[in-house]
């Protein structure tokens, strides 16, 4: 009994100092990287160009409100280590110590780090210098609309960033997949509510500016926004409506209480569908196709209103459109009776007489 106990006591011992040697271990070679290295300075500095290799996961796009795993890659040979591990796993204490590029968005107008519960960061450092930086962004960027064909339109939202300070001849950016994989989107983040996201394609441009050029790597979501919303709000109410409207030329024309009724109205209904219709666009200085359904709509609408008030008008006043004097159905019943009356009078007067 007393021998298992002493050779359980002996392998505890072989595993802490094991594990504390690990510990020192690990502890020289993070000192060693950061012994004598400059962060001011980027990797290679005046002796190659280092890339970045790029790789995005969008989350959920809407309104183009994006959120992204932000992926870079980039190699820095102060940073080879030697040691019984080929990856360092790191948290974002390490990545403010050492270099990292100046990526920023250039459509973009403003984007937030998450940091709940802790920064949302990862750094790896493998053996030969090169370095995997991730962190979770939310980026709110602009997307120029074309909305004359809404809602039936279709859009091509960009995500443009690159280096803000460095010049294509210091640093350049590269996807690090093909085109087609290097922008992932999961399954669940694409269902959105008002678009169906068709695609993404990714592409490279060079721009220039006074201070020097620069590397912007481009990522288009391709959208097609889902009509199902305004059928159900805006277009079904405008036939119905319509529909509503011819009912009148069923009723008498007499009946003008019922008719005004019927005019009154879907002009009122179409005016408000109109309006809340229109809250829902952005401020734009044309008019989109819902627009112009809308005023055909109220055209047919308001023209059957116009037409009751016409007939009414020119049925009492007796006059055509042709203005020539015309003698209605009663007039000429009216007419026909008393001229029947005075016809008989005179002959009863005619008879008496010659009696």
């Amino acid at each position: 009994h007393n021998t298992k106990n002493t050779i359980k006591e002996m392998n505890a011992d072989a595993a802490s100092d094991a594990f504390k040697t690990n510990i020192t271990l690990f502890t020289r070679i993070l000192d060693s990287l950061l012994d004598g290295y400059d962060n001011r300075l980027r990797p290679g500095l005046g002796v190659i160009i280092k890339f970045i290799y790029l790789l995005i996961y969008p989350i959920c796009p809407q309104e183009y409100t994006i959120d992204v795993f932000f992926r870079q890659s980039w190699k820095d040979e102060r940073l080879k280590f030697h040691g019984p591990m080929n990856i360092l796993p790191l948290n974002n204490l390490m990545a403010s110590k050492i270099w990292t590029p100046d990526t920023f968005f250039h459509n973009g107008k403003k984007s937030v780090a998450h940091n709940m519960t802790m920064p949302n960061k990862l750094l790896r450092i493998k053996d030969d210098g090169t370095l995997l930086y991730t962190m979770r962004l939310t980026v709110h960027a602009e997307c120029p609309m074309h909305l004359e064909d809404f809602p039936m339109d279709f859009h091509s939202c960009p995500l443009k960033f690159g280096s803000y300070a460095y010049t294509i001849s210091e640093v350049t950016y590269a996807w690090t997949r093909n085109a087609s994989d290097s922008v992932v989107v999961e399954g669940e983040s694409s269902r959105l509510n008002q678009y169906d996201l068709l695609g993404q394609t990714v592409g490279q441009e060079t721009i220039k500016s006074s201070t020097g050029e620069y590397t912007v790597m481009t990522a288009h979501f391709h959208l097609k926004r889902k009509i199902g919303y305004f059928v159900i709000q805006t277009y079904l109410p405008c036939i119905m409506t319509v529909i509503l409207s011819q009912v009148s030329f069923w009723l008498n024309r007499e009946s003008v209480p019922a008719r005004t009724v019927f005019g009154v109205t879907t002009v009122l209904t179409m005016t408000t569908l109109s309006i809340s219709a229109r809250n829902s666009l952005p401020k734009v200085a044309y008019a989109t196709a819902m627009d112009w359904f809308i005023a055909v709509c109220y055209a047919f609408v308001f023209s059957a209103l116009i037409e009751f008030a016409t007939v009414n008008y020119f049925t009492k006043r007796g006059w055509a459109w042709d203005g020539k004097s015309v003698v209605t159905d009663k007039v000429m019943r009216r007419k026909t009776r008393l001229f029947d009356r005075l016809h008989f009078q005179r002959e009863d007067i005619s008879i008496a007489t010659v009696c």
